[in-house]
């Protein structure tokens, strides 16, 4: 009856893993099928709990050191996404800095910019690199030309 319940539990982690949509429940499953193959191969239940434990913290380990553990993106990342957002890479006008921020006209609409450390001043195009809030985060554009 035991290796029944190891079963069952395995199909209860993946069906779980498959509403969820990340690997660990998957990884934890795999430690309740080799439980089962212990039970199968005559070991007692201590035995059996301690395979399905140490299975799945390997898998899991495993998991989090190859690709898809890994977060790709952050949501600090986000802001420089040009897959999220689909004005970082387009250019703009500047007409005049204060102190590295400016308000300019882009897309029918005004907005507050600011300038990325280091950058000059005496640009005309700049590029959007990042989007905090309602401020677009700017550089000089490699085919700007200089006043």
């Amino acid at each position: 009856m035991v290796g029944l319940l190891w079963w069952i539990g395995a199909g209860v982690l993946v069906v779980l893993e498959l509403i969820h949509g990340t690997f660990y429940l998957l990884m934890v499953a795999l430690g309740f099928v080799a439980a089962a193959l212990a039970r199968l191969a005559g070991a007692d239940l201590t035995l059996q709990f301690g395979i399905a434990a140490v299975v799945a913290l390997a898998a899991v380990l495993v998991l989090r050191k190859s690709r898809f553990g890994r977060k790709t993106r952050t949501r600090a990342e986000a802001a420089r996404n040009p897959d999220v957002n689909l004005d970082i890479g387009s250019t703009l006008v500047v007409p005049a800095w204060h102190a590295g921020h400016a308000r300019t006209s882009y897309r029918g609409a005004t907005w507050d910019v600011e300038l990325s450390p280091g950058e000059p001043e005496d640009a005309n195009v700049y590029e959007i690199t990042a989007l905090r809030g309602n401020c677009l985060v700017v550089v000089a554009s490699r085919h700007a030309v200089r006043t």
